[in-house]
């Protein structure tokens, strides 16, 4: 279903939940020559914690640009990005990078795992930044290798894997610092359609039971469909918003705020 609801940017909700995430005229703004071309065109929304988004669209939408500016890897051009109560489009570089280490977790397509590290080492790594002892950070890392289904795994170098498991093994790299938020960037795209299911699933999983917030971009309808919450990207503005039928923690915002989360869609193509 699509759904549009006005609401000027920085109000508060006045209900019982109050968003993790709120995004409020959003632009990113490329100068090429003397012309301007706009990755994202003045995007709005809310996220709140325990939500799986998925950020859809084609090559070229803004989807990853997205994705980029609420994981920090990017600065807007304007708008105003809160995210637990921080603005992160105020923070400094040095800002950012500690934000990200204490509250972000990613998982990319292409795995991204060290090859000179077996995958206990690689779930291990993230906790290397914040100090911790090796008996600590490897005690973490079987935890969630375990979690994941994975945990006779854990001296195998990722190349004596498969696709399905080093994502596995990408998922709990992400989730051992326990983020609030986790980025997916495409996070099936090199995996078969059984391998697809299978990690969609886990995702889905470990949204529901851990209360994590999920941030998924996909150019794909169907893995999208996994989502809570759809947000449809073209020539950056969201044109569509679209809520999975079920979905428990879309019922519960509803219940306790009395609407469902905040979307400014595009009046124009909406």
């Amino acid at each position: 279903m699509k759904y549009g609801m006005s609401q000027e940017p920085g109000n508060g909700r006045g209900g019982s939940l109050e968003a993790l995430i709120k995004v409020r005229d959003l632009y990113k703004i490329f100068h090429i020559g003397s012309n301007e071309v706009f990755a994202l065109n003045g995007v709005s929304f809310d996220i709140y914690q325990g939500e799986f988004i998925a950020i859809v669209g084609t090559s070229g939408s803004g989807k990853s640009t997205c994705l980029n500016m609420l994981a920090g890897l990017e600065k807007p051009s304007k708008g105003a990005i809160q995210i637990a109560g921080a603005r992160i489009d105020r923070m400094t570089e040095a800002e950012l990078v500690r934000f990200r280490r204490m509250n972000v977790g990613f998982i990319f397509q292409s795995y991204n795992l060290l090859n000179s590290m077996n995958a206990l080492e690689n779930v291990a790594m993230p906790l290397m930044f914040r100090g911790l002892p090796e008996a600590k950070r490897m005690k973490a890392a079987r935890k969630y290798l375990e979690l994941m289904g994975i945990g006779n795994q854990g001296q195998h170098m990722p190349n004596q894997m498969s696709g399905g498991q080093q994502q596995r093994v990408g998922i709990a790299r992400a989730l051992v610092i326990e983020p609030k938020i986790i980025f997916a960037d495409e996070p099936t795209g090199n995996l078969d359609s059984h391998t697809t299911e299978d990690v969609l699933n886990l995702m889905r999983r470990i949204v529901t039971e851990q209360n994590k917030t999920l941030i998924m971009v996909t150019h794909d309808n169907h893995i999208a469909g996994w989502a809570d919450r759809q947000l449809r990207v073209v020539d950056g503005r969201i044109v569509e918003t679209v809520y999975r039928e079920g979905s428990e923690i879309e019922k519960r915002i509803l219940a306790e705020n009395g609407e469902l989360p905040f979307t400014r869609v595009d009046p124009v193509t909406a």
